[in-house]
């Protein structure tokens, strides 16, 4: 949705570099640029108007800070400005001290509200919380006939005692609802209310009625990302006329220009709380200003990389296949690489993932290239395999790949280039395991007794300039100190002293000289 923005911003941001500092005609065309890039993205004008005075203060300010460049500097203003039109800071779900929490959803009919209660449900109880959804759209044509195949799918119970399409009364399905989540001893009620084509008295009342009836301890507003400047006007309306706490951006993952996600936070005064940016019930999260703000920047988010990472990854399991690739003893086999690989698959798109990498802004079309069904073919070429030729991938000979290949429907060739990719990625991670003195798990140092027999047969030097001038090879043996109680060398003795005085001996040089001058 931000590619444009993101490309925009990412020339504006390049007319800077190799500059050491910033003149007043250089804020000026960057700030130009960036209002070029704000407004094609359909921001609201009023929003792009004070983003640029704030930059553009700033920029011309004593906060500049020496150890950054021109272009670090400006990249550090905007990203800070822009967490700031974001909603600065992540706002919580607020729960009631007395459950139920009642959570209302409200919005346009086609905002994704119906769907969006499934993915907070599926959100919550991931949470650890234990949420009811609640078909309170009895005018929407199968509205809760939706709601029933959304909520078995993402685990979570439905209260729909209306079979709606015109039919019951949904202030009273909402009331029902509270008592028998206290009767069921559900923590959170989340309320589907019905949406409507546009703002209207009917769909005002509707919800100022449901609002009356729960009490809800949370209105969130559903928002269509892809309907631009539109879905700030009608968040504005239903501010005015119901008033919510807080907005969720639906279809965030659409190719549309995205000025809404950048607006209705600093037009409406409310936070952007949830997004969802896909299709998948998984495909919901909490809302980071700063995390977007960085992504809109094409500085990547690793924290929601890492997130879920944790979620998706056996730690354990992943543990142990970086154990195996770090002793670099060919333990690691194409079953280990298989898990690893669908334990990716499970984070979402390869594109998507991707796409939340620092710097790989620059490498959209490249990752928008990538084909997921190689990954289909890769894991059918590994499961033609038998289990002992993916614990030894090296007994794979031709009559064996080209079995392979035949029961894979793929060629010999690919089979061919899996194996040669596979033993090249291991072969260079059993070497990174290798590397001493990294500081990296499983590196293995080199012992002792080897480094010892480095130094054995070497042609020594004598320190004595005397003897080095007549050709002297093997020095004079050194006494051996007598060791003290605490295993510290004694002090030498007096005889030890007056023997080794007694050996020394000047340079010929020297010598001849003294014996000149004596």
């Amino acid at each position: 949705m931000f590619d444009t923005l993101q490309d925009r911003l990412s020339a504006a941001f390049r007319t800077l570099r190799g500059k050491t500092r910033l003149t007043p005609a250089d804020i000026e065309a960057t700030t130009r640029e960036i209002r070029l890039a704000l407004l094609e993205a359909d921001v609201n004008l009023g929003v792009v108007k004070d983003f640029i005075a704030a930059v553009r203060e700033r920029a011309s300010g004593a906060e500049i800070h020496q150890a950054l460049n021109a272009g670090q500097q400006i990249i550090k203003i905007v990203n800070e400005e822009l967490i700031t039109i974001l909603g600065g800071q992540a706002r919580p779900l607020r729960f009631a001290k007395t459950p139920p929490t009642v959570i209302m959803l409200a919005g346009l009919q086609g905002s994704g509200k119906t769907t969006l209660a499934g993915k907070l449900g599926r959100w919550l109880r991931s949470q650890g919380h234990s949420p009811l959804l609640v078909a309170a759209d009895l005018q929407r044509p199968n509205a809760v006939n939706q709601l029933q195949v959304v909520g078995e799918r993402a685990g979570v119970h439905v209260f729909a005692p209306e079979p709606g399409n015109g039919v019951g009364d949904p202030v009273q399905v909402a009331r029902d609802s509270i008592a028998h989540a206290q009767a069921k001893l559900y923590d959170v009620v989340i309320v589907d209310t019905a949406g409507r084509l546009g703002v209207d008295a009917e769909l005002m009342q509707q919800a100022i009625d449901i609002r009356s009836a729960v009490n809800p301890t949370e209105v969130l507003f559903v928002v269509d990302a892809m309907i631009g400047q539109d879905a700030v006007n009608t968040a504005q309306a239903f501010a005015q006329g119901v008033g919510f706490d807080g907005v969720v951006l639906s279809k965030l993952d659409g190719d549309a220009r995205g000025g809404a996600a950048l607006s209705i936070a600093r037009v409406t005064g409310r936070p952007i709380m949830f997004a969802s940016n896909g299709e998948g019930l998984d495909d919901f999260d909490a809302f980071h200003p700063d995390r977007m703000a960085s992504r809109i920047l094409g500085m990547g988010d690793v924290l929601t990389l890492i997130e879920q990472a944790e979620k998706t990854f056996d730690a354990e399991q992943s543990a142990k296949a970086a154990q195996k690739l770090l002793q670099g003893k060919g333990e690691f086999g194409l079953d280990d690489f298989l898990q690893q690989m669908q334990a990716v698959r499970r984070m979402g798109p390869l594109s998507k993932i991707l796409g939340m990498m620092p710097g790989m802004g620059q490498m959209k079309d490249q990752i928008n290239a990538i084909d997921e069904r190689e990954i289909d073919r890769l894991e059918a070429i590994i499961y033609s395999m038998t289990p002992a030729e993916r614990a030894n991938p090296k007994i794979l000979d031709g009559s064996r790949r080209a079995r392979i290949a035949a029961g894979s429907g793929t060629k010999v060739s690919d089979v061919n280039g899996l194996v040669n990719r596979f033993f090249e990625a291991r072969k260079m991670m059993a070497g990174l395991g290798q590397m001493a003195g990294m500081g990296m798990p499983g590196a293995r140092r080199q012992p002792a007794k080897q480094q010892a027999k480095k130094g054995k047969g070497r042609h020594k030097v004598s320190g004595n300039p005397a003897k080095r001038a007549q050709g002297a090879v093997t020095p004079a043996p050194e006494p051996t100190p007598t060791a003290s109680a605490f295993g510290t060398p004694a002090v030498p003795s007096e005889a030890d002293l007056a023997k080794a005085m007694g050996e020394f001996q000047l340079p010929p040089d020297l010598q001849k000289l003294f014996n000149q001058g004596s």
